[in-house]
């Protein structure tokens, strides 16, 4: 793989289709499953080993970076490629595992404690690359996207994966509706849901979560967040894009108290009021909100009466305030109301807001400003990063049978992800010809966790 110095840290467009040897080699070098596989190594006990746990952890590895449609065409691959088969240390053809070798030890790689293994995996990743790379996950967004899955048919295995607590395929619903409130799409499918927190920057994958079809995005986004924060520096993540999905008073506590700006869309709640008085304002006050918790004021002067937005011009964080001020005065234009409302005053008519009235309503960065719909947009990362998961490395193929199996393919499947971005922000970029390659601070701090 080459990578020209001018490229951003993290150039998906510079993954290959069919990666190099030696691409995989660096792949499965970067990823810390040395206690993942022992786990598995004494579950199988004293039993036959004719496929050793690191050959079928190797062959789900490679199935999804080789981006083989199926673990029948990975295998069929590993029967031809010595050189493939030798990397994950099947010494001859007849070493290669069967395509049920393959589907059992999914089976046991969902169990627990195999499956917290593996999402610790994950973790340490996710961790290594966030003591590498200063800015990862300092703007953070999550999402929700529909996975295809199939149940067991046998019962006695059904009564075991809910017995461990994990959530069995169903049926999903989503609709998407206009401004009115129209209904203009409807996706309908039978599996799960994966759930996302990803850096807005970089497109990697901070945390995540396999739920039902019918949990909603605001159950799941506080576990989320630990998971995200536990994985970074304190106090890295700032500000967490979300759609309006996420919208609940749950979900703002938790991010104020872990101190995270939530850019989160409004839902619309208010069916017969359009504005209210704020707080401690009574009848005489020119002073109201909307439901979107924009502050305007009147100009009662004017006929007929005039509603301005008021100018936003911060938020004390030590005092728990958003401020406002006269829009004539801050933006030099002439109000009819002017002399009235400020009194005198030099920098015009002040209003402080305490967050703690509305934390949903009420966020540090408000909606009707343009720094909130510039970060806002950082959102559709999530989407990107979903397309890669689902259609580059195949976490949506629909034939995985199984609560067990499924969940151990989708957490490889984000091993997979996080190795790859590792190796993108470790390997040597390119200036001028291709003799001249040079590593980067990044990727000499990465190399240096790697060689730990």
């Amino acid at each position: 793989m080459q990578v020209a110095v001018t490229k951003s840290l993290f150039d998906w467009e510079s993954l290959e289709d069919s990666p190099r040897l030696s691409t995989l080699r660096k792949l499965l070098a970067s990823v810390p499953d040395a206690a993942l596989l022992d786990g598995l190594r004494q579950a199988r006990g004293r039993g036959r080993d004719d496929y050793p746990v690191q050959v079928l952890w190797g062959v789900v590895l490679l199935t999804i970076a080789l981006r083989h449609p199926t673990f029948e065409a990975c295998l069929d691959e590993l029967g031809r490629n010595a050189e493939l088969r030798r990397l994950i240390g099947i010494a001859s053809e007849d070493g290669v595992p069967k395509k049920w070798n393959v589907s059992r030890f999914l089976d046991g790689l969902g169990q627990e404690p195999h499956h917290t293994r593996l999402r610790e995996v994950f973790d340490q990743m996710a961790r290594r690359l966030g003591r590498s790379v200063p800015d990862l996950g300092r703007n953070a967004a999550g999402d929700a996207t529909a996975l295809n899955a199939r149940r067991k048919q046998d019962d006695a295995a059904l009564a075991g994966e809910e017995a461990q607590g994990l959530p069995q395929p169903s049926g999903g619903r989503k609709e998407y509706t206009d401004d009115s409130g129209k209904v203009t799409r409807v996706v309908e499918w039978f599996g799960y849901k994966l759930h996302l927190v990803v850096d807005v920057k970089h497109e990697v994958s901070l945390a995540y979560r396999i739920t039902d079809s019918g949990t909603g995005d605001g159950e799941t986004l506080p576990a989320l967040v630990e998971q995200a924060q536990a994985n970074l520096p304190a106090g890295r993540i700032r500000t967490l894009a979300y759609d309006k999905a996420a919208d609940t008073n749950d979900v703002h506590a938790v991010l104020d108290q872990a101190q995270i700006k939530p850019l989160i869309q409004m839902r619309n709640l208010w069916k017969e009021e359009s504005e209210k008085m704020l707080p401690g304002h009574d009848g005489n006050s020119n002073i109201v909100y909307d439901e979107a918790g924009t502050v305007y004021c009147y100009d009662r002067v004017s006929q007929p009466i005039v509603r301005h937005p008021m100018a936003y011009t911060g938020y004390e964080h030590q005092r728990g305030t958003l401020k406002y001020r006269c829009p004539a005065v801050h933006e030099g234009w002439t109000c009819p109301s002017q002399s009235v409302c400020n009194a005198g005053r030099t920098f015009g008519l002040s209003v402080r807001i305490k967050r703690e009235i509305d934390l949903r309503r009420f966020p540090p960065i408000p909606r009707a400003t343009k720094q909130f719909e510039r970060r806002y947009k950082g959102r559709t990362a999530v989407e990107r990063v979903n397309a890669r998961l689902k259609v580059f490395w195949g976490a949506d193929d629909g034939n995985i049978r199984g609560a067990r199996r499924f969940h151990g393919f989708v957490g490889a499947v984000m091993v997979v992800h996080l190795g790859f971005a590792t190796l993108l922000a470790s390997i040597p970029r390119r200036e001028g010809t291709l003799g001249k390659l040079r590593l980067s601070p990044i990727a000499k701090a990465l190399h240096a966790e790697l060689a730990g």
